[in-house]
């Protein structure tokens, strides 16, 4: 039996189709799923619409850029009939995302070609981008900074190995920058350095500088691949795949620094670069620049799948089911994210078991949802990962890290509230000015204090990492509250620990704690 006979039963070969809406362009690509996620690429197509070209001015999109839109997703409707297309996922980004008159237009193409469009977020951009890179490169041992940049905006993705540390989203896109700074040789003077300055004050204010540094940047999108395109084409290897080229900073700079000072109809000329780009190139190489000299790294890979690679291999792994068994249990899921940032599961475990305990025997008293120990177990076994990408500062990193794991059977509210819960199991305290915070309704914020202060209590009482303690009981009144914990041997490190962690239990409960050893020989007295 050939391998795409094992896709399904029978030998039926499901063909699929995306459709990416970007700012500059409209792309296509249209493919045929194969065994173990993967697919055949039948046919692509690109239509330069410049959809985003009137929105910084004026909110909206323009009509020939409308225009122009609809005649390519007519052609690219008659394609993806021709091949027979099963199954079809159309994504729009930033323009038709920030644009006044987006839904319209949403809308029109809904009721003339029956196509509905999914506008994406900016996070659900970036992380298409780098399922795609995931899977395409080893990132093992590695921290990379992904970089798309699009015609409205450009998103960063912090990575340690395969996991998302942080999302970044800017306003940096090529054709943006193409119509609030101009181009041809009025980039040779002031208007370039004004955008440079411009482009470091925007990613000043929308991103933070990585704790660790950086093996690489690795560049997905239009501007990357004709990057490529014209430093291999001067390094005479222009027939050559530009897939994993290899640019350093210095390099960008000088070609940079080349193109900025050429007339429209030189730059059209240069080898390498597609006419079409020939306007807005240098915006998008000293977006790159700007983003290299901002997070410190010197060497860029470029990346020639991107967006639409991320949509065709999510599409098939839902039609193949990819993911195993394991992957459905919620626990062995939870479980394997912590494994890979190297999160020591058997105190995690432990400590989980220690808070779920408590939280089940506070609920009757201060009127908790029993639904929320889910929540909290969760937290309690991943509060840890931020271990991968250093020591100090860990659970800042667990935040961002679980806020962006995508566990599936966690909804992103969910997984908000276990980041914050995770992000409170050591350290400050949650305050109004700690963002990740301050963004939570009063309800979400009160929870997340009370199920930090009870992760602090039990991650404690496992201080001596001998999970020695078997069983917290919880006794009292809600003015006074006693945690009696069980164990063989009286457990004096475990006990300190807690009581030196109790501040916040004792803030977010309004009560007095005592926490003691329920002594297996006086037990056995009393009865």
């Amino acid at each position: 039996m050939s391998e795409q006979q094992t896709y399904l039963s029978d030998d039926l070969v499901p063909r699929l189709a995306a459709i990416d809406i970007g700012s500059n362009s409209i792309r296509l690509v249209v493919a045929e799923a194969q065994s173990h996620g993967r697919y055949r690429v039948l046919d692509e197509e690109r239509e330069t619409t410049r959809l985003g070209r009137s929105l910084a001015s004026t909110g909206k999109l323009d009509d020939e850029s409308i225009e122009s839109a609809m005649a390519a997703l007519r052609r690219f409707q008659s394609i993806i009939a021709g091949l027979g297309v099963e199954s079809l996922r159309a994504i729009a980004t930033c323009a038709v995302r920030e644009a006044t008159n987006g839904n319209e237009f949403c809308q029109r193409v809904l009721q003339q070609f029956d196509l509905e469009i999914e506008v994406v977020s900016a996070e659900e951009e970036a992380q298409l981008a780098f399922h795609s890179v995931r899977r395409r490169l080893d990132l093992t041992g590695k921290n990379t900074l992904l970089v798309d940049i699009g015609g409205g905006s450009t998103e960063i993705v912090l990575a340690s190995g395969e996991l998302i540390e942080a999302i970044y989203t800017t306003s940096l896109g090529a054709v943006r920058l193409l119509e609030k700074f101009g181009s041809g040789q009025s980039l040779a003077g002031d208007d370039f350095y004004r955008m440079q300055k411009w482009i470091n004050r925007e990613l000043k204010k929308t991103t933070e500088k990585p704790t660790a540094p950086l093996h690489m940047l690795i560049g997905s999108g239009g501007t990357f691949t004709t990057l490529a395109a014209i430093v291999m084409a001067a390094r005479g290897q222009a027939r050559l795949p530009a897939a994993g080229c290899q640019i350093s900073r210095a390099e960008i700079r000088h070609l940079v620094d080349r193109l900025r000072k050429m007339s429209l109809k030189q730059r059209r000329e240069v080898a390498g670069l597609h006419p079409d780009r020939a306007d807005i190139i240098v915006q998008g190489l000293a977006t790159i620049d700007r983003i290299m000299r901002r997070f410190k790294v010197n060497l860029l890979q470029v990346h020639t799948y991107g967006v639409r690679d991320g949509m065709l291999l999510s599409m098939i792994e839902s039609l193949q089911g990819t993911q195993d068994a394991e992957a459905v249990d919620e626990t062995a899921h939870i479980e394997r994210f912590a494994a890979a940032c190297g999160v020591e599961l058997t105190h995690a475990r432990h400590a989980a078991k220690l808070a779920t305990d408590i939280y089940k025997g506070l609920c009757q008293t201060y009127d908790l949802d029993a639904k929320d120990s889910r929540l909290l177990d969760a937290a309690a076994r991943m509060q840890d990962v931020g271990y991968l990408i250093n020591y100090a500062g860990h659970h800042k990193h667990s935040y961002h890290l679980i806020l962006h794991s995508s566990i599936e059977s966690f909804r992103p509210k969910e997984l908000e509230i276990i980041a914050n819960v995770a992000r409170y199991h050591r350290g400050a305290e949650p305050k109004n000015k700690h963002k990740n915070f301050r963004i939570l309704n009063k309800g979400d914020q009160r929870r997340v204090e009370q199920m930090a202060s009870i992760l602090r209590i039990a991650g404690g009482l496992d201080r001596s990492y001998n999970q020695s303690i078997e069983a917290v009981q919880v006794r009292g009144t809600k003015k006074q509250t006693e945690l009696l914990v069980s164990s063989k041997e009286y457990p004096e490190v475990d006990l300190w620990a807690a009581r030196r962690r109790a501040s916040l239990f004792e803030k977010a409960f309004q009560t007095e704690t005592s926490i003691q050893w329920d002594c297996p020989s006086l037990a056995a007295a009393k009865k």
